[in-house]
């Protein structure tokens, strides 16, 4: 390395290295300019009298479990803080205050401010400082944990405010810029470009109502809650989670759009809670192989595993096999398409879902309901008499107290699965079958005269029940021999 440090400062100092330095030069000048890098600068200016640092306080009583001693919550990535909210060192009893950090932004300049529900989530109290210094006791409006949103209010008047964009409007490669407090670093500044949308990102009950915006904008600790702007300077996004492996960026971050924000906000703002759309189905992706087995082109749309019973969508007609392509007027080509479509949908509206059932378009008028929590189902096996089949697999018949646990009302119960067919599928010990190439199965006799009548050569849809939910596998039929 200092051979070729002295070697090119040698060089520089030749009459001919100097005439290719200066050409070198000439030729690139243009060039860097021509790229045309933006300027933040007065878009920061401009915004950052509007973005808040957000400090909470929780009081806790806690007298079992805790983190190991000598490790601070604080020091945990973002995602998982909250969590461990309350917990002593050691898991010793104490009365403590914890703090935490997060962002926000003011949206009306009578107080009210945007942050995320995981910054607030079980505080006493709530601080909010602006960048003059000025600092505010908040108090939480309403709070939508299935969106990570909450808002806030400070007694305030004359507020600086942000200007509130179009997320819909976003292409990726598109400049954006992120303001927050990283690690408590205030109105810290970073840009980078949009990577992708309508990312899907389950949360750990399994619901997914945010499309998420993905960016490679540098996002810690702290940026929770913050703003994401476009070169225009109006808030596109909420900064609200990190993909990352060592509890900091590693060039993976996401953000709430707008769109779906401001639609939960004024919600919260009129009514203090949120009502979103309810279906009534539980779907998967349709694949390569479940696309061929039902009779698709190619794979898209969303497959309807169960029809829940007394749902909008069994009293409008939908079966489990149907493939919804569109819903209120827009395609559906993942399955983690429709939740983010249903759920912003008004309860008691009716809407137009277009589906796919044995190979046929059709139209169905669904009244939409309203989402609320649903309890779990438990699976439960109980034997009864047997049968085999070519497909490598034994089933048993389904008794009637463990088909209502499953909220099936037939069904058969696989007792053992060989290297064959059905494993290849994925199909357990212990799957519930209901339905075999969209016959529904009601014995082990009748799933055996299905099985004997599958076309040879095909993919074909099985409807299993594994751990109280149903799944489609498709199931590749052997050729003739």
């Amino acid at each position: 390395m200092f051979a070729s440090v002295r070697a090119f400062s040698s060089l520089t100092v030749l009459p001919w290295g100097l005439l290719l330095l200066g050409l070198l030069t000439t030729a690139l000048a243009p060039h860097a300019e021509a790229r045309g890098l933006p300027d933040f600068t007065e878009l920061v200016e401009q915004a950052s009298p509007a973005i808040v640092n957000i400090s909470t306080v929780q009081r806790a009583d806690s007298r079992q479990g805790g983190l190991p001693r000598g490790m601070d919550p604080e020091n945990l990535p973002e995602f998982f803080r909250h969590f461990f909210r309350g917990m002593p060192e050691g898991g010793a009893p104490s009365q403590r205050e914890r703090r935490s950090l997060g962002s926000g932004f003011i949206i009306s300049e009578d107080g009210f401010i945007i942050t995320n529900n995981h910054v607030v989530d079980g505080a006493d109290e709530i601080f909010v400082r602006l960048i003059d210094r000025r600092e505010y006791v908040a108090t939480v409006v309403g709070t939508d944990p299935r969106s990570d949103l909450a808002l806030l209010q400070v007694e305030a008047n004359d507020l600086p405010t942000v200007t509130i964009g179009e997320s819909a409007s976003l292409k990726v490669g598109e400049w954006v810029l992120a303001i927050g407090s990283p690690f408590g670093f205030d109105y810290s500044v970073t840009a980078g470009i949009v990577s992708a949308k309508e990312r899907s990102l389950p949360d750990r009950n399994r619901e997914n109502y945010v499309p998420f915006i993905q960016t490679d904008v540098a996002i810690n600790p702290g940026n929770s809650g913050g703003p994401l702007f476009d070169l225009d300077g109006r808030v596109v996004g909420i900064n609200s989670q990190i993909f990352t492996r060592s509890g900091g960026f590693m060039g993976l971050s996401f953000a709430i759009p707008i769109d779906i924000a401001m639609d939960v906000i004024e919600q919260l703002r009129e009514t203090g809670s949120v009502s979103r759309g309810w279906l009534g189905v539980l779907i998967q992706d349709v694949n390569r192989d479940l696309a061929e087995s039902f009779g698709l082109d190619k794979p898209a749309g969303a497959l309807v595993a169960r029809v829940v019973e007394d749902s909008p969508a069994e009293a409008a007609g939908a079966q489990a096999g149907d493939i919804i392509v569109e819903f209120a007027g827009r395609s559906i080509d993942l399955s983690s398409d429709l939740p983010h479509i249903v759920g912003r949908t008004r309860a008691g509206s009716e809407q137009p879902m277009v589906i796919v059932r044995d190979g046929q378009r059709m139209t169905l008028t669904v009244e939409v309901g309203e989402l609320a929590d649903a309890g779990a189902e438990v699976a439960s096996r109980t034997p009864g008499r047997s049968a085999e089949n070519p497909l490598g697999l034994t089933v048993e018949d389904l008794s009637e107290n463990a088909a209502q646990r499953l909220g099936v009302s037939g069904g058969v119960q696989v007792s053992a699965v060989e290297d064959g067919v059905a494993a290849r599928a994925g199909i357990r010990r212990g799957d519930v079958i209901t339905r075999l190439n969209n016959e529904e199965v009601t014995s082990a006799t009748e799933f055996q005269r299905i099985a004997a009548e599958l076309p040879a050569g095909r993919s074909v849809p099985v409807l299993v029940v594994r751990g109280g939910n149903p799944t489609f596998l498709a199931l590749r039929v052997p050729d003739a021999e």
